[in-house]
């Protein structure tokens, strides 16, 4: 598996830049969580975030996007998903990296690409340059993609017994949409896309996440393993 460290080495020259995507109800809260604690305990230092909403801009934009009174605009959403990825890099994911962090994300530049450019039909390519020129070209060294068929996902959030945001209830042909956005990408990727069967029990999702991870020569170099039961 080739990762992208090599473009990364000016922002990155000993942290390591994890995001996860996916479908909704696609575990990836979970995964995120349990790869924190695998890293503490191994003695890395370690900054979990999200999109949108990990700082007041943030919090702010996913109110009015996800849960807001008024439908926004398409291309309103995607200058603010931009302008908040802009801030979040430059005042938590940049630093952190730069601090020889591992840096795990929940979404990232691929979920815009997924969400806004195909299921919104704004354009994939444009969506992605949009959200290059806001990160100054930061890219994932490896993303980890928990894909989930649709059904799956439907019974899953059918579960939680919660009202669903806006893009949650975007309907089927969608989210069909996005999960070909991601797949594709996957696809096109050259290896930093990892495509995780998200169906699978939430013991055997973390064990196929870390099996990937442990292969990065970030952490053979270093000679990491990842524990695989948490104290």
């Amino acid at each position: 598996m080739t990762a992208n460290l090599a473009q990364n080495a000016s922002d990155a020259p000993r942290g390591l830049f994890i995001t996860f995507e996916g479908g909704e109800a696609a575990g990836k809260s979970t995964q995120v969580r349990l790869l924190q604690k695998a890293c503490i305990e191994a003695g890395l230092q370690v900054l979990v975030t999200f999109e949108p909403g990990d700082s007041a801009l943030g919090k702010e934009l996913r109110r009015q996007v996800m849960n807001g009174p008024q439908d926004v605009d398409p291309r309103t959403e995607a200058l603010l998903y931009a302008a908040d990825r802009a801030y979040h890099v430059a005042t938590k994911i940049r630093p952190a990296l730069q601090a020889g962090k591992v840096v795990i994300c929940d979404r990232y530049i691929d979920s815009s690409v997924a969400y806004q450019g195909m299921g919104r039909d704004l354009g994939e390519q444009e969506i992605r340059q949009l959200s290059e020129w806001a990160t100054d070209g930061l890219n994932p060294d490896i993303t980890v993609l928990l894909d989930l068929d649709l059904d799956t996902a439907a019974h899953r959030l059918a579960e939680r017994g919660m009202g669903q945001d806006r893009i949650e209830g975007a309907g089927r042909a969608f989210h069909k949409q996005v999960r070909a956005a991601f797949l594709n990408m996957a696809q096109e990727s050259n290896g930093r896309i990892c495509r995780i069967d998200g169906s699978k029990t939430v013991e055997e999702v973390k064990e196929d996440i870390f099996s990937v991870l442990e292969q990065l020569p970030w952490f053979v170099q270093r000679g990491i393993e990842l524990p695989r039961e948490a104290k």
